[in-house]
């Protein structure tokens, strides 16, 4: 991930700090359109786990950290890897 990228995280994450709920699940719903509108190759697992933690989100979830968010790609992209 490129110094510009990560710099471009830092600031989203510190904005997010301080919406509210309702902003917050509006930011989440744009982040996934945008997602879905990407030509991407993610597997229909990935696909599902996204779709599972947005449900769970709306429906009253706590966010999970960063950190554990990349664990579990980096276990889903390992899985498809393996394939």
């Amino acid at each position: 991930m490129s110094l510009a990228v990560t710099s471009l995280d830092r600031k989203i994450n510190d904005y997010l700090s301080i919406l509210n709920i309702r902003q917050k699940k509006a930011l989440l719903t744009v982040a996934k359109t945008f997602a879905e509108e990407q030509d991407n190759n993610f597997s229909d697992e990935f696909k599902a786990e996204l779709d599972s933690r947005y449900e769970e989100y709306i429906n009253g979830g706590e966010l999970v950290s960063e950190e554990d968010a990349n664990r579990r790609i980096r276990a889903i992209i390992k899985g498809k890897s393996k394939k």
